[in-house]
């Protein structure tokens, strides 16, 4: 096991994929995985040394804070081998909502043959919402403004719901401006944001 493993805690999803690529960009931690609390939140486990690991949390938190994602942050140094069961999880599909509640890093994904791999985009962006319709809505519009590509979409209970877009920067920063208008009417607008350049980890980490 690692000398740190770090745990990022989010209320949302955007929150915690936005810190993740912050987190690896600026101290080169390592994605473990990430987990779904069934309550409107997602946590993010990276391991590394630990300075790189507190240097990560404390990066991520910051961005995660400003998104209004509520973080709570952690880290267990030289965390012990009996503890491990429960610190990392096996892989998990939730069959009532029809998505994997941990999500294991598929790097090996980036080098084969998929809408990700044939060319890493120059930026994705994030739409999440309180509320099918308004996410519907959202990306609906979010497409029809400029050239981007639906990644997937994420569902972390209590309606909470993220679609995940891709696109060169230019157009994926028009399609979230325009998205993001359609959801007062019919929603509760979470956050919308554009990560320019991700990093591998967030790639690794995308829902199909």
């Amino acid at each position: 096991m690692s000398q740190s493993l770090g745990f990022l805690e989010t209320t949302g999803c955007t929150p915690a994929m936005v810190a993740l690529d912050v987190m690896e960009k600026q101290t080169g931690v390592r994605v473990v995985q990430a987990e779904i609390n069934d309550f409107l939140g997602i946590v993010i486990k990276i391991a590394g040394q630990i300075d790189q690991v507190h240097g990560a949390l404390q990066a991520g938190f910051e961005v995660a804070d400003r998104m209004g994602g509520r973080p709570v942050a952690n880290a267990i140094n030289r965390p012990s081998e009996r503890a491990g069961g429960a610190l990392i999880s096996p892989a998990e599909f939730n069959p009532l909502i029809q998505q994997d509640v941990v999500h294991l890093p598929q790097y090996e994904s980036l080098d084969k043959e998929s809408s990700v791999a044939k060319q890493t985009p120059d930026a994705l962006g994030f739409i999440e919402t309180q509320g099918f319709t308004a996410v519907f809505e959202a990306i609906d519009t979010a497409c029809k403004a400029a050239d981007v590509q639906v990644v997937g979409k994420e569902k972390l209970g209590g309606g909470y719901v993220t679609v995940i877009v891709q696109g060169d920067v230019a157009a994926v920063n028009a399609a979230i401006d325009a998205g993001q208008q359609k959801v007062a009417s019919l929603g509760n607008l979470i956050a919308a944001h554009v990560v320019t350049r991700p990093s591998p980890a967030v790639l690794a980490l995308l829902p199909s």
